[in-house]
């Protein structure tokens, strides 16, 4: 892959977690560069001058060029890869579930995650609180809809792991983080995650 990717990231972050998660499946060495978004270190004048002008992790740097969005960075890693369906319409099925998790899953599953353990529901803003309810009913209804697709399949696309399934895993073995949803209810998605973390080269999110 000639010289090494670096890796613009907040750790805690699934969306970058499911990059290093991507690399290791694939045996690729990364170098991490961490940020505290907490801090407000993705809103410097040196972040966004030189890093990402949307001020937003992560983003995978490749010699001098520059690639925010998580799912794509997944994707020029593992392009070529095993992670990546041959068969055309299963590549296309694993793009539809990428789409799928930035616009309903992470949106609710994620951001409330990010509220409840990172703001604190007690620092919610009034529209933030407001928003709630709805948030919460789309994450169920993502994981149920995951927990439906998975009682009938191993793999979210084609017959193996790929990329689709490490994009939703990152989020979604910490869905419980927010105390808001249960995985209890999802026994497919729980043998999922399983045969996801039976991967060699598996790392944790903590790793």
């Amino acid at each position: 892959m000639g010289e090494r990717p670096i890796l613009h990231e907040y750790a805690a972050s699934g969306n970058c977690y499911k990059i290093r998660l991507t690399a290791a499946l694939l045996g690729v060495a990364i170098e991490r560069r961490e940020y505290d978004i907490m801090l407000g270190e993705t809103r410097t004048a040196a972040f966004l001058n030189g890093i990402n002008a949307n001020g937003r992790i992560p983003v995978l740097q490749i010699g001098d060029r520059l690639l925010p969005e998580s799912n794509a960075a997944c994707f020029w890693l593992a392009d070529g890869t095993r992670l990546v369906p041959s068969d055309r319409f299963a590549r296309a099925d694993m793009l539809r579930w990428m789409f799928w998790e930035q616009y309903n899953h992470e949106p609710n599953v994620a951001t409330l995650r990010f509220w409840m353990r990172w703001i604190g529901e007690a620092k919610l803003s009034d529209v933030q609180r407001a928003l709630l309810p709805a948030k919460i009913e789309a994450g169920k209804a993502a994981l149920a809809l995951m927990d439906d697709h998975l009682a009938k399949h191993d793999w979210l696309a084609g017959p193996a792991l790929s990329l689709a399934d490490i994009c939703l895993y990152a989020y979604t073995h910490v869905a419980d983080d927010s105390g808001l949803f249960g995985l209890a209810d999802t026994p497919a998605v729980q043998a999922w995650l399983a045969r996801i973390e039976a991967q060699p080269g598996y790392v944790a999110m903590g790793a």
